[in-house]
């Protein structure tokens, strides 16, 4: 599986357009301008890609931005877990509560929950139900390849942000890294929603919120 990764937005938040076999998947399009997203689209067409999903890994404004433009180009609206919901029907709250603007995606009506799978080219992707940072939080994950898309959970020597945001639980945070993403095993690269790329192995001996979990 090839990962192409997108910064995107004043937020900085990560797109990737994962592909395999000329078939992708677009994980979290949060290209906030016109231009941002023909960046998007011009690696999907050099590539002569067939996107086969339009995935979420959570449904905050910075992961939505470019979802309507995405939905309009394949034809297809995006998929999510099912909590993702209130979220996508509040996103002008949501817009408005940061002081940006959002044109509000279609409300998904495919949802992800844990133990799905996601299949384009001769990729699988599994479904992992990782909450915390936010109740709809899902990552991604291609065994094979020792691949996973994490959102918002867990990040190189951090974690996802659970202070000022609706419906977060650092207890439940913690525990979608230590019993859901750790054991995927410390050769897995994890591509999350902010900041670089890291590795399982790098955040159970570097990251301090990892360890104090573990201590604890």
């Amino acid at each position: 599986m090839q990962v192409e990764p997108f910064t995107c937005s004043s937020f900085m938040t990560n797109s990737y357009l994962c592909h395999d076999q000329g078939e992708a998947v677009l994980v979290d399009a949060s290209c906030e301008t016109e231009a941002e997203c023909e960046q998007v689209m011009q690696v999907i067409e050099e590539h002569d890609l067939d996107v086969r999903h339009l995935l979420l890994t959570h449904a905050h404004i910075d992961h939505i931005f470019g979802c309507t433009f995405f939905e309009e180009e394949v034809g297809q609206r995006f998929q999510a877990h099912e909590a993702a919901v209130p979220f996508i029907e509040r996103a002008e709250e949501q817009a408005t509560a940061f002081g940006v603007e959002v044109e509000p995606p279609s409300v998904p009506t495919t949802h992800l929950a844990e133990g799905d799978t996601v299949s384009f080219g001769d990729v699988t992707l599994d479904v992992l139900h990782t909450p915390g940072h936010s109740p709809d939080s899902i990552s991604f994950v291609h065994r094979p390849s020792r691949q996973a898309l994490t959102g918002d959970v867990l990040f190189q020597n951090s974690i996802g942000r659970t202070q000022g945001l609706p419906e977060t639980s650092r207890p439940q945070l913690l525990h979608s890294v230590t019993e859901k993403l750790l054991p995927l095993g410390d050769d897995v690269t994890i591509y999350p929603g902010h900041g670089p790329s890291t590795t399982i192995g790098q955040e159970r001996t570097q990251n301090p919120f990892v360890q104090e979990a573990l201590r604890a």
